[in-house]
Parts: C-alpha cells; sequence; structure tokens
C-alpha cells in the first residue's frame, strides 16, 4: 500500500530519467525519493492515479438524503437565475425543519449545490472573445473612485475616473471627473486621442444619458445631436452596449479594475492617500497608468498608430454655454441649478460656459466669475458676498431668506449664529448679518479665527466684541506742532565760520 504513496509525476520523472538519462535503476529511484524495490513496480505499466478504483460507497450519513430531492432540487429548478447560494438554501431549510440543519453542514451543501448545477443546471450566458483590429476600437467609460480613500488638503475627495483605451494595442489614458456629465465625457473623450495624438474609428461606451436619450416610440436609445457632433468631428462612429448588459464592454470593463487596482496597491506603497492638490493627485495617477497599464504596450500601438485617424485642426469646446438674465434675486439659473452673481448685474445678460468642474461666467468679453459647478443633491450656491451689502440694510430679511443655509461659509459661523439666538432672540439675526458683513468687507479667516476664539471661551458677544478683536481701535496720533525754523542761524554759522 505504500506504494500508491507517490503520485503521476513522481513516477513519469523515474521513467524519464531511466530511458532517456540513461541513468542506472537505482540512481534514478534515489532521484525521485523512492527505493530500488518500488522502482521496479513503478517502471512500467499504469500510472498510480490509473490504478487507483473510485470509491462507490459513503464513509458517513448524508444529511441531506431526505430532503435534496422533495425540497432541494425543486428550490435549484426554480432558480433559473442562479439567484439561490447554498446559504440561502440551507438557511430555508432550517426554517422548514427546525434543529434539524446547521453551519456544520454547510460545506456539504455548498459541494452538493455546485455538481448539481454542473450536471443539471440552467445554461449560462457565454462569453465570446473578440478579436480586435488595429486601429478600430477606442473603449471607454467612467467609474466611481472615491472608494479609493483618497483626500485632498485633508478633505475628503468624491471623484471618478473617465478611463479610455484602445482596445487593439491596450494603450490606457485617464482624467478625473466629478460626474458622468456631457462635458466630463466630452473632456475625457478630446484628453484622450489629443494625448494620444490620433482618433480610433469607433467609439465603444455604454448609454449613460449624457450621449444617449431615450425614444418613446422603440424604448430604445440614440446619440444625442451634441456627441454625435463631437464624435463627427473626429470621423468616429459610436457603438453602444445593450442597457444593462456592462459586460459587452468588456475593455473599458477590465480596464477600469485593472487602473483602479494598481492605484490602490501604489496608495499603499505610498504609504499616505493625502494629496496637497487636485494636480498633484492626478499626476500621481497617470504616472501609474503609464508605469503599469501602458508598460509592454510599445509594439502593438506602433502597429494601431498605423489605422489610426488623423486629428482636425482643433478640439471643440469642452463647455456648455447659456445665456440667462441675471433676477433681481441676484441669481442666475444654469442647467436646473442656481447660482448668485454681484447684484451690479441685476437685469443684464451674461453668457455662463458651464465645464465639467467649474462654471465662469462672462459679461461681454470680462470674466467676472468661476465658480465650482455643482453636482449631485446640491442645487443651489449663494455666495454671501454677493448678497450681504443689501442684506445688512435689510437685515430682516435674513430670518426667511430662501437660501438661508448658504449664508453660513463655515461650521464655525453657524455655531456663531446658533449661541446669538440662544441669547439675543430676534436680535441675533441684525447681529450676525453685521458679522457676515464684516467678514465680507474685511478677511472671513479673521472673522472666523475671533468667532472660534470667543465660542471657545464660552463669554458672551454680539458684533462689536467681533470688531474689536478683528479690527482694533486705531491707536491716537498726538498733534506736534513744529515750529518754522529761522534760517539766519545758518548764515551766522557761515559768516563765523569764514572769519
Amino acid at each position: 500500500m505504500l506504494e500508491f504513496m507517490f503520485n503521476d509525476e513522481q513516477v513519469r520523472l523515474l521513467r524519464q530519467k531511466m530511458d532517456r538519462g540513461g541513468k542506472t535503476q537505482e540512481v534514478s529511484a534515489a532521484a525521485v525519493g523512492m527505493c530500488e524495490r518500488t522502482a521496479r513496480t513503478w517502471q512500467r505499466g499504469p500510472l498510480p492515479s490509473e490504478t487507483r478504483t473510485a470509491r462507490t460507497w459513503r464513509t458517513r450519513l448524508d444529511p441531506f438524503s431526505g430532503v435534496w430531492e422533495s425540497e432541494v432540487v425543486p428550490l435549484l429548478d426554480a432558480d433559473e437565475k442562479r439567484v439561490l447560494d447554498a446559504g440561502a438554501v440551507l438557511d430555508e431549510l432550517e426554517r422548514r425543519h427546525p434543529g434539524t440543519f446547521g453551519e456544520r453542514q454547510l460545506r456539504t451543501l455548498q459541494r452538493r449545490v455546485r455538481d448539481w448545477r454542473a450536471l443539471h443546471g440552467p445554461e449560462r450566458d457565454v462569453i465570446f472573445e473578440q478579436v480586435h483590429e488595429p486601429g478600430r476600437e477606442g473603449a471607454f467609460d467612467f467609474t466611481h473612485a472615491t472608494d479609493l480613500g483618497v483626500t485632498v488638503a485633508g478633505e475628503a475627495f468624491a471623484h471618478l475616473f473617465f478611463v479610455f483605451t484602445l482596445s487593439f494595442s491596450g494603450w490606457t489614458w485617464l482624467s478625473l471627473a466629478f460626474g458622468e456629465t456631457f462635458e466630463a465625457l466630452v473632456s475625457g473623450l478630446q484628453g484622450a486621442v489629443w494625448a494620444l495624438g490620433a482618433a480610433p474609428a469607433v467609439g465603444r461606451h455604454d448609454n449613460l444619458s449624457a450621449a444617449t436619450h431615450e425614444l418613446k416610440r422603440s424604448a430604445g436609445r440614440a446619440l444625442n445631436a451634441r456627441w454625435k457632433a463631437v464624435l463627427d468631428h473626429y470621423g468616429m462612429r459610436s457603438t453602444r452596449i445593450t442597457p444593462g448588459e456592462s459586460h459587452e464592454n468588456g475593455v473599458a470593463e477590465k480596464s477600469n479594475q485593472d487602473v483602479k487596482a494598481e492605484i490602490a496597491k501604489a496608495l499603499v506603497l505610498r504609504g499616505s492617500t493625502d494629496f496637497g492638490s487636485v494636480d498633484a493627485y492626478l499626476g500621481f495617477v497617470r504616472s501609474i497608468v503609464e508605469r503599469t497599464c501602458n508598460r509592454g504596450v510599445e509594439a502593438r500601438l506602433a502597429e494601431e498608430r498605423r489605422h489610426l485617424l488623423p486629428l482636425p485642426s482643433a478640439p471643440v469646446p469642452s463647455y456648455t454655454t447659456f445665456h440667462p438674465r441675471v433676477r433681481r434675486w441676484s441669481t442666475i439659473q444654469v442647467a436646473k441649478r442656481i447660482y448668485s452673481l454681484p447684484s451690479r448685474l441685476i437685469g443684464h445678460t451674461v453668457e455662463v460656459r458651464q465645464h465639467a468642474d467649474v462654471v465662469e461666467v462672462f459679461y461681454g468679453d470680462h470674466l467676472i466669475e468661476t465658480m465650482p459647478r455643482l453636482r449631485g443633491t446640491d442645487e443651489h450656491r449663494i455666495d454671501y458676498r454677493h448678497v450681504i451689502w443689501s442684506l445688512v440694510r435689510k437685515p430682516g430679511a435674513f430670518a426667511r431668506y430662501r437660501f438661508r443655509e448658504d449664508l453660513f461659509p463655515t461650521l464655525t459661523f453657524r455655531r456663531a449664529y446658533d449661541v446669538l439666538r440662544a441669547v439675543r432672540g430676534d436680535r441675533a439675526d441684525v447681529e450676525y448679518v453685521r458679522i457676515l458683513h464684516l467678514a465680507a468687507s474685511t478677511m472671513q479667516a479673521d472673522v472666523e479665527r475671533a468667532l472660534t476664539d470667543i465660542l471657545d471661551r464660552g463669554v458672551s458677544f454680539d458684533y462689536a466684541a467681533v470688531k474689536a478683536i478683528c479690527v482694533p481701535a486705531s491707536p491716537h496720533v498726538p498733534h506736534i506742532a513744529v515750529g518754522v525754523p529761522d534760517l539766519g542761524v545758518y548764515d551766522s554759522l557761515l559768516i563765523g565760520g569764514v572769519a
């Protein structure tokens, strides 16, 4: 029986050394760890695995013998989408037969379910490996990256990656995005093709709303006119996946996984997930993509370049233009979101350029404001500096102002207002508006430091107390009378000096 302790590889090696290597039986046996007698046994004939007889009996009782055909198999038969796992089936059996089944049978049930599905289960979707032609296709998609845990200057950094990959060569390019918007899509695509210096014939993407819209009659989706115009500018055409079938864009899905995995490893090796600026973080992730994802693609990329399309003379604008009128509330509405502007622009029409991450406001040729673009559930952004000059003259409007919460620039200002409200009641509105006016007319950071000091000390305060800290009274300069000098004294000195 000890002879069966040897495996097929050892026996093959023994025969190889004896037949091809010209080694003696004794030397060959020693080389594979056998005794000479055992080597004679395995020198010819079947391999060890071929001499074993399959076991047809059970070594222990089957815990599912009474329920397998009657209860488990019907559950698995009905589960055409393979949603149920062994754990869920075991929970159901425990519910039906309290005290009969438990966690100790889970591994047995997992093997039974696995084997039943392999022999009798429903057919599974087959993924058909594709042959990619050089220069034909570039696949791209957005992927959420906030789960990487990156911070910028100590603040959590919510963001996405736009990842573009040439399907043939695997060349990959990445940019940051803050939403799956049209502007982010155009900026990402143009950044990729201009970094590459050429464009593929086809852009492969999913049915995100920035690029497509729903067809009401057919319930299908078609390209948006703006996105089609961008593709036409580069001579590209679009191919899209079936809604809900992300595996149809396998190149992009795999690139997303690889990019995030490499960046996650690089962050661990870096020893910190905090960056001083967004540009520093972008430089870091692009260097990781070049060093890992684009390593070894040079030869295939050189072949692919011969088939890519030349670029046009210039990119298209990657922003959307609006022309709203500044309303009497000193606000404009852009893409269903509200932004404030300086009150001197009330009644004027301005040009707004909505980029992927910022909103620029022009009056004529003059850039008036650059503001972070609102995204997600944020529907308005009111800068207190735009309205405080009117509000300080009408402080009673503060109490029921529609966007009052926007007039607390930091948590410190909110805490200060709450303390004022608790101590001074309705008078708190007047005091707080004056404090906010002080922040707008001096330095917000100085006012915030003064408020922090006051709140930490727990003392009563008002506008005058805050102003005394931020803007101390100018020292009194005494008036000094200086008489007119008698120049004759200098003449006398000169005459005396000559003498």
